[in-house]
């Protein structure tokens, strides 16, 4: 998009430099003579070589900066939008420009008069504006028809993973038993947080850095998924969690993660997550009061005469009475459970030694 504004604009200094020339030789500030090669042009007409090469040091004093920065606010206004919105803002401007060429044709109008150039000119804006209005207050009908056609992925179908669900590593086994479905998008940015962490001179954090580059590998490997690294970036924002979600706001996809508090600031913002903590609670049995069960008390609880005890999956017991059986196999029966965001509590009491 940058290389596209700065050609544009150059082709706009470009028509300006022109047109200077032609109002400098129509008011006699020059000669151009039509007869003369070009080189013979610029040598007999030094004013035309001063002439470009002002407007030269203009562009590049002030014409890059400014397209840079006509650029940066196209991006940045463009990114607010996902693609299929665009597209549809685009037909629509085209359907109106289409019907102000068939109403000119219409009415014979032809650019022969003052009245009639600016009447043409009031059609088609007036007629491509109205195109961009109607499909803005239609889109949703839109969008909907072409969900039943199937044309379009929907933008609930894309999915964004964050650093922390990345380097946890279950989310390529969640992935390949089908149960996530639509296209994967990793953003620049996260990726730049992974190979930060991956460089980190602590021994602990450069492991899981690399464990989650080796994860995107073999995630790009997998068949029938689409992964997608997006090269985009929010200058204005410092940490990696704002960009995620505001990048997931403007696709209108959904984060999947396992942070907490990305969690609660997501749900703040109305962004969808997946989070994959909720989906392991989830996907664990449920244990009904009274029900037994044979655990290995592993050491003291917080509390007076308490012991805890852990599952396969890494679920707490906290056993009643537990304190004196450290170190051995016994049997408990379940009094209660506590489901929250960070896991599942689960509270027994001794029911008799094995």
């Amino acid at each position: 998009m940058k290389q596209i504004i700065r050609i544009l604009f150059s082709g706009i200094i470009g028509g300006i430099t022109a047109l200077g020339l032609v109002e400098l030789e129509a008011v006699g500030a020059i000669t151009v003579p039509t007869e003369q090669g070009i080189l013979r042009l610029l040598y007999v007409n030094k004013e035309i070589i001063v002439f470009i090469m002002a407007f030269a040091l203009i562009y590049m004093t002030i014409g890059i900066p400014i397209s840079q920065k006509i650029a940066n606010k196209i991006e940045s206004a463009l990114s607010k939008y996902p693609m299929q919105e665009i597209l549809m803002y685009i037909i629509g401007l085209a359907i109106g420009l289409g019907v102000a060429n068939m109403v000119k044709t219409a009415f014979a109008l032809e650019k022969a008069k003052p009245i009639s150039n600016i009447f043409i000119v009031l059609l088609y804006l007036g007629l491509g504006c109205f195109g961009i209005y109607l499909v803005h207050i239609k889109k949703e009908e839109i969008k909907g028809w072409i969900s039943k056609k199937g044309e379009i992925i929907q933008p609930s179908h894309i999915k964004l993973l964050d650093t922390s669900v990345i380097i946890d590593g279950r989310i390529l086994d969640i992935i390949q038993t089908g149960f996530i479905e639509g296209k994967i998008i990793i953003p620049s940015f996260v990726l730049d947080e992974l190979r930060h962490i991956a460089d980190s001179s602590d021994s602990l954090k450069r492991n899981r850095g690399r464990r989650g580059l080796d994860l995107l590998n073999e995630l790009k490997a997998v068949k029938n998924i689409s992964v997608e690294i997006l090269d985009i970036d929010y200058s204005e924002l410092d940490e990696v969690d704002s960009k995620l979600l505001k990048l997931a706001s403007q696709l209108q996809g959904k984060v999947v993660t396992n942070d907490f508090n990305l969690n609660k600031v997501a749900k703040i913002q109305k962004v969808q997550v997946l989070n994959i903590n909720d989906l392991a609670n989830a996907v664990k049995p449920i244990l009904l009061p009274n029900e037994e069960l044979v655990v290995t008390i592993v050491k003291e609880g917080k509390e007076q005469e308490q012991g805890l005890a852990y599952l396969n999956d890494g679920t707490m017991i906290v056993v009643e009475g537990g304190k004196k059986y450290v170190g051995t196999t016994i049997q408990v029966l379940v009094t209660t459970t506590l489901q929250t965001s960070a896991g599942r509590m689960i509270f027994a009491k001794v029911n008799q030694k094995v």
